[in-house]
């Protein structure tokens, strides 16, 4: 009985990357089973020795396609299991002039074939005759090939052959995008429209995963809880469509500069944003705040026509106040995972108000104002009211200088 072969879900989940807006997420879609029952049904249509389904790299992909690679994703036949992650450059041999050209291609005999590439097969022992392959396209473009190697009962393929597998060619695209669609259905429900955040419905699934696998594994996580000061004036002064835009570049901002790769960004609700931040401190979360604080400040928003707001009005000066809480820091282990995360959510948002009441434009923690940092305070200074700032400021900071030097 013949044995069909594919890669494992979650390495087969590499080639999947063709919307590069959208994040990866694990693959919970059945492609492997799907995709070894199409070479199946080619090989019944089409009875031939061995067969195999190779893509592109989207990771890895060149705007000169001859310089890509293509990797045999499934196979069956002789040596094919050992055909499994093989890669063959897009230039050499039948499947590269497949995937360059975008048309099928069909020899009777390999051995007096000019794009046969000899040396795959005399690597993998593998004496090839027939050949048929098949362009497969993924939205329009070639990503791929469906070979078939040495036709059983004829021992050639015949335009009928090649017309079949063209048919089983267009099922393996719909296969892969049914995934890549149903992946972005997934996605978009996730996503807040006017940010491209997180929506804070996943944001409380999202954190609820990370809190518990963080106590698993003994592991802080921080929450960053940061709302725009006096965002009202925004669009008072400019209008709604400004302040949507503003609200729009702010996420485009916080997405930027989330360079941890599990950390979640979600817009909770208004000129609301929540950072969680799984497997960092409180030390960590204050740094990123303060980053995050600061890019806020020293920015230009719309600056240039905006989907939404066409005309550029050149906003500066906006701030924000962030409030900071962390698992290990501020909570206890022996409440339940829900009832932590939404004490987790509370404690950071009391630490917002407390930065809101005590001047704005600042980062609180646990109820604790932290210090703005020397090094930037000349630059938020210069783009502030210094007079002002400083009667909000430096007595509060003062007074807390021993408390939060012990952090």
């Amino acid at each position: 009985m013949t044995e069909y072969h594919c890669l494992e879900p979650q390495d087969l989940e590499v080639f999947l990357e063709r919307r590069r807006a959208i994040p990866s997420f694990a693959l919970d879609m059945s492609l492997a089973e799907n995709l070894a029952a199409v070479l199946r049904k080619a090989n019944e249509f089409v009875p031939s020795l061995a067969g195999s389904l190779l893509l592109d790299n989207p990771l890895k992909k060149n705007k000169e396609r001859e310089e890509n690679s293509l990797t045999f994703i499934a196979t069956f036949g002789d040596k094919a299991r050992e055909l499994l992650r093989q890669t063959i450059p897009a230039n050499k041999g039948i499947a590269g002039h497949v995937y360059l050209t975008g048309t099928s291609y069909v020899t009777r005999d390999l051995s007096t074939d000019k794009l046969h590439h000899l040396m795959f097969d005399q690597a993998n022992d593998y004496p090839a005759e027939s050949l048929v392959a098949i362009p497969v396209r993924i939205e329009q473009e070639v990503c791929g090939v469906l070979e078939l190697v040495n036709r059983s009962e004829t021992g050639y393929y015949s335009e009928r052959d090649v017309h079949l597998l063209e048919i089983f060619a267009e099922y393996i695209s719909i296969s892969i995008q049914n995934v890549l669609d149903g992946r972005q259905a997934q996605e978009i429900a996730k996503r807040d429209n006017l940010t491209g955040l997180y929506n804070d419905r996943y944001l409380h699934i999202a954190l609820s995963k990370s809190i518990a696998k963080c106590r698993r594994e003994n592991l802080d996580l921080a929450l960053l809880f940061m709302d725009l000061d006096f965002f009202k004036r925004v669009n008072d002064s400019h209008g709604h469509l400004a302040g949507s835009q503003v609200l729009r570049e702010v996420g485009i901002l916080i997405k930027t500069a989330m360079q941890f790769e599990n950390a979640i960004a979600a817009r909770y609700g208004g000129d609301e944003f929540v950072v969680a931040l799984p497997e960092r401190d409180l030390l960590e979360a204050i740094k990123v705040a303060e980053d995050l604080r600061h890019q806020i400040v020293t920015t230009t928003f719309c600056d240039k026509p905006g989907e939404i707001q066409p005309d550029p009005i050149h906003l500066t000066g906006l701030t924000c106040s962030v409030g900071v809480a962390t698992l290990h820091r501020h909570l206890q282990d022996t409440e339940s995972v829900e009832r932590t995360k939404s004490t987790l959510l509370r404690l950071a948002d009391s630490a917002m108000y407390v930065a809101k009441e005590t001047g704005r434009n600042r980062t609180a923690t646990a109820g604790e104002p932290v210090r703005r940092l020397e090094a930037r305070r000349k630059t938020l200074d210069s783009s502030r009211n210094p007079a002002r700032d400083s009667a909000q400021g430096s007595a509060l900071d003062s007074a807390r200088d021993s408390a939060l030097d012990s952090d």
